[in-house]
């Protein structure tokens, strides 16, 4: 109950710095007590504050960002009524909506949101829209899947690939609940995706085109042959497989909130333990664990043998380039 008037205080009273720090400690606050009556009561409490700094078109765009990001979480872990959580998926929603909106139609008057605070809402929405029951799902399914393609063409990097991995999660949502389900118009879809996998358009940085080609060549994957790369978490003595979008969205989002903490909370969070279905947690002894541990030398060998097998792989894939001297 302190911890939440002192973060209700300061989102309400503080400056941008303030909101952004009170956010972020709520979020860490749920995750920490994890769903039941006092995590509800945190978030009834903080909810209305969070919210209203979202929708707040004055407020620090950078506030507005971490409160939208930390609003999802929260919602997450503490909303077990349906209304709520349809109450909290809007307000989310008419964020990036309208920056959808002003995007397409020049002619809405009005400043657009800024691209960070269009993706914290939209990372934000698709993460709820995980636990969300069957016939609320199919109805924003059915209100915003023709829409999000247009976020594709933003001249945000993030906003594209927010939009391309809540497009992906979106069709395992809809092919989970119907095994023959059939996208409107997905030849125009595949044909946007491809083009962003194998994007060289000169005035983007490389770095931007390079992430983002990376991103949808799974993208792609994902909407046409239903595949996902499998991704493996180690934390401590123990590995977590992530096969498929909803688990690593989620993942991505607590990481988002927890930082380098998030390896601590996979270890010993019933919570988090719970939602990547790790079981209880393992106990392991102060014996065990230092026979666990390798030696410096060993640590040494072995990431000298992984250095040279990497650079054979990346030399095998090099073009092989032409002697300039058999030209002449």
């Amino acid at each position: 109950m302190t911890l939440t008037d002192s973060i209700e205080r300061c989102l309400k009273k503080g400056k941008s710095d303030e909101q952004r720090a009170a956010a972020a400690l709520a979020s860490v606050l749920c995750v920490q007590l994890g769903p039941g009556m006092e995590s509800e009561e945190a978030l009834k409490t903080l909810g209305p504050a969070l919210k209203k700094i979202i929708c707040d078109g004055t407020a620090s765009a950078q506030a507005r960002q971490t409160c939208a990001t930390c609003f999802g979480v929260c919602s997450f872990i503490a909303t077990d009524d349906v209304t709520e959580l349809c109450s909290a998926l809007e307000c989310l929603e008419n964020v990036f909506t309208k920056s959808g909106l002003r995007e397409k139609d020049t002619s809405v008057i009005g400043s657009s949101p800024a691209p960070g605070l269009c993706v914290s809402s939209l990372l934000s929405w698709t993460l709820l829209l995980t636990i969300c029951p069957v016939r609320e799902l199919k109805a924003k399914l059915e209100m915003h899947f023709h829409k999000l393609p247009r976020f594709l063409s933003s001249d945000d990097v993030n906003m594209r690939m927010a939009a391309g991995e809540s497009l992906a999660l979106l069709f395992e949502l809809a092919r989970e609940m119907e095994s023959d389900f059939l996208y409107e118009d997905m030849d125009s879809l595949t044909e946007m995706l491809r083009a962003l996998a194998t994007d060289g358009n000169k005035h983007r940085a490389k770095v931007d085109k390079r992430k983002q080609r990376s991103v949808f060549r799974d993208i792609l994957r994902a909407v046409e042959e239903r595949d996902f790369p499998t991704e493996t978490v180690k934390f401590g003595p123990e590995r977590m497989y992530i096969d498929s979008w909803v688990k690593k969205h989620t993942y991505d989002m607590f990481k988002e909130v927890l930082g380098s903490g998030v390896q601590y909370h996979l270890q010993s969070n019933e919570f988090l333990r719970n939602v990547f279905e790790l079981g209880p947690p393992v106990m392991l002894d102060a014996a065990t664990l230092k026979t666990m541990k390798i030696s410096r030398f060993e640590r040494h060998l072995y990431n000298s043998a992984a250095f040279r097998a990497r650079t054979k792989a990346r030399n095998k894939c090099r073009d092989k380039r032409a002697d300039v001297g058999e030209l002449f």
